[in-house]
């Protein structure tokens, strides 16, 4: 029977040198990694689905209804100081018909009185040859004159009509923007009233005086689409718009300078376009449930973004389940897992157009 005194020698300097390398090992990492928490810099998503809550559905009717509602909101804009400028418009116009009308009645006036000057009436009159090329230059005058003042007269009516006209289409436009508002704002408030059975939390209770600077629009007051083209200045590292990146600077020049991430490269939420951010409720991170000092700057954050939500194209804000649209305000938002990420409990989400 072979000895077992090599086999048990062999064995103990194979251990012996699996102690020395893990030992080696230990000595050449860095101190503190071996037991280094997670950062707490970095939301986590949320268990079985994006970390903004909901569902890609829902997400998807509350961005179409905000964005539909903000573009009717310009449109009508647009057509409000179209109307008011026509209406300047038609009171000049009316104005310089009165005038014009009087001038016409001026002349027909005299000539009722005196007799419309004639060619005849000119040469019986005239006792001179001399005279009767006075009186027909005189005839000529007047004659311009009543038809230069019935032209105008005309014209001064008919650029009146066109600006009813056009007024009218106006007023017609008004309308049909304010039926394209009111029917998005009954979209997102049915789809969020189908999300919203296991909804819970209270109407956010912050405070803000902060006016931000608006955002750049296009020369009709429309929005200019935008991509994800410049560089996330915060520790997500990637890009976001510039219309994010104006709210985000807006916010920090109001004093919420806390942790703040804004694009993440997967899920189907408004992170990947750039277009989101999230406001972190602590100091250097997301954590837990917000309480105390964090749920207040929380809360005034929320209503910053509320107070702005114009200037900054808002779409819409998600605060401790709670979700503000422009047409709708405040509303129970649920499809959280429970997790203070997905319930926006530890921070605010602000999507922008």
């Amino acid at each position: 029977m072979p000895s077992v005194a090599p086999v048990r020698r062999t064995a103990a300097r194979l251990a012996a040198l699996l102690v020395a390398a893990l030992a080696l090992g230990v000595a050449a990492a860095p101190v503190g990694t071996a037991v280094a928490a997670p950062p707490t810099g970095l939301l986590a998503p949320a268990p079985g689905g994006d970390d903004e809550g909901g569902t890609p559905e829902l997400r998807a009717q509350l961005e179409a209804a905000s964005k539909g509602w903000l573009e009717a909101k310009a449109a009508l804009a647009r057509s409000v100081s179209r109307q008011q400028q026509l209406t300047g418009q038609l009171k000049t116009i009316e104005a310089e018909l009165n005038v014009r009308a009087a001038k016409v009645g001026e002349i027909a006036g005299v000539a009722y009185r005196t007799g419309r000057l004639s060619a005849a009436s000119a040469l019986l009159n005239s006792a001179t040859p001399e005279g009767f090329m006075d009186r027909a230059a005189a005839l000529d005058q007047v004659a311009a004159n009543e038809d230069r003042a019935l032209r105008d007269l005309v014209e001064t009516r008919d650029q009146a009509t066109r600006t009813r006209t056009a007024l009218n289409v106006e007023i017609q436009q008004q309308r049909k923007q304010v039926a394209v508002m009111a029917k998005r704002k009954q979209q997102a408030e049915r789809a969020l009233q189908v999300a919203n059975n296991r909804a819970a939390g209270g109407a956010t209770r912050g405070t803000s005086t902060a006016n931000a600077d608006p955002a750049p629009r296009n020369a009709d007051g429309s929005w200019p689409p935008e991509s994800c083209s410049v560089n996330d200045p915060t520790p997500a590292d990637g890009c976001i718009t510039p219309r994010m990146l104006h709210a985000l600077q807006e916010a920090k020049a109001a004093g919420f300078t806390r942790y703040v991430s804004c694009y993440r490269p997967s899920g189907s939420g408004e992170h990947p376009k750039g277009r989101a951010c999230d406001f972190a409720a602590q100091q250097d991170g997301f954590g837990g449930v917000a309480s105390g000092g964090d749920r207040t700057y929380g809360d005034n954050l929320a209503a910053y973004f509320v107070r702005n939500a114009d200037p900054l194209a808002v779409l819409y804000v998600i605060w401790f389940k709670q979700i503000w649209l422009p047409s709708s305000g405040w509303k129970a938002y649920s499809g959280g897992n429970g997790d203070p990420s997905s319930d926006h409990t530890n921070h605010v989400h602000v999507s922008v157009y």
